[in-house]
């Protein structure tokens, strides 16, 4: 059975994440001590006591997602002995991708920590509160090609584009408020749903090119080293092992974007995979995985039980 190991992006968060993982294993409390160091910040306590608003900033939840998902990566390894070598493949949602980079060696958990805290704080940054927005465009009759239709409607005012393609039926479009806000129109013209998204910011457009910038120059000095799984990446839904292209691609996924539907594709398809586990917060993408790639067995990892029942069917 091929393997891939799969990363949640922002929204999975919740009070509490991880919590009965620290609570069990002394391989993710250090996990959570390691990002604390890293960041000169308690957000293990942010993440286990809230408040919700706080941990809902971009700034928190981006590296707290990842510390969840590095958490069950290590007490898989430690606790269980699977570790990242058993995978085909690793991929990761948006912030998703860094914590596979630090799952599969290409950059420490120290640098990830201080990277993601870091994006959140220079998407923030980019564009003023109020001015950005991001719709879901949900239903039967979502997909890429109508999401696209709805973005060019959108961009007849101002800056409009999908930002991400999840799964057939769910697909999201972010630029400019007043665009955006044309570009619902036109969903609705068209038969699709479209629900306006509770975000800070328009991520995944070109909007965010400011924090690209940002994040140009401090991946620049970060430490990459190959990964020891190829990495599917949101910009190429394609995998690489090339530590250079991996950094350049990371900037280019600020303003890019995140081809998530094409990456299942690809995985269960020429990747051969069989097996998707989502390790971190949540079951989005484990959701998505099973309308992506139906023939494929799709599992979440967060809790103790999860981890041991994966390990015994390995």
């Amino acid at each position: 059975m091929s393997l891939a190991f799969i990363f949640p992006g922002q929204g999975s968060q919740a009070i509490g994440m991880g919590q009965e993982l620290a609570q069990a294993f002394a391989s993710a409390r250090e996990v959570f001590q390691e990002v604390d160091d890293a960041l000169e910040q308690k957000l293990s306590l942010l993440m286990r006591d809230g408040p919700e608003d706080q941990l809902t900033l971009t700034e928190n939840a981006q590296p707290a997602l990842m510390a969840v998902s590095l958490a069950v990566m290590r007490t898989l390894e430690k606790e269980f002995g699977v570790n990242i070598g058993r995978a085909a493949f690793v991929a990761g949602h948006s912030l998703g991708e860094y914590s596979a980079l630090a799952a599969a060696g290409a950059i420490s958990l120290s640098d990830t920590a201080r990277l993601l805290k870091l994006r959140g704080q220079a998407m923030q940054r980019a564009v003023p509160v109020g001015q950005g927005a991001m719709a879901s465009l949900i239903g039967p009759k979502t997909d890429l090609a109508l999401a696209e239709a709805v973005a060019a409607a959108g961009s007849e005012v101002g800056v409009c584009v999908v930002a991400n393609d999840n799964n057939s039926g769910n697909v999201v479009i972010s630029g400019e408020k007043v665009a955006v806000d044309r570009a619902i129109e036109k969903a609705k013209e068209l038969g699709a749903r479209a629900i306006p998204l509770n975000v800070s910011a328009p991520f995944h457009c070109p909007l965010m090119q400011p924090a690209a910038d940002e994040m140009a120059r401090a991946l620049a000095e970060a430490t990459f080293k190959a990964p020891r799984a190829p990495v599917v990446t949101n910009i190429q839904a394609q995998p690489t092992n090339d530590p250079e292209v991996l950094r350049r691609l990371l900037v280019e996924q600020v303003t890019g974007r995140v081809r998530w539907r094409e990456s299942m594709i690809w995985m269960a398809g020429e990747g051969g995979v069989t097996r998707f586990a989502e390790a971190g917060a949540g079951k989005v993408l484990t959701g998505m995985a099973k309308r992506i790639a139906p023939d494929a067995d799709a599992v979440s990892l967060n809790a103790p039980a999860d981890l041991e029942s994966f390990a015994k069917s390995l």
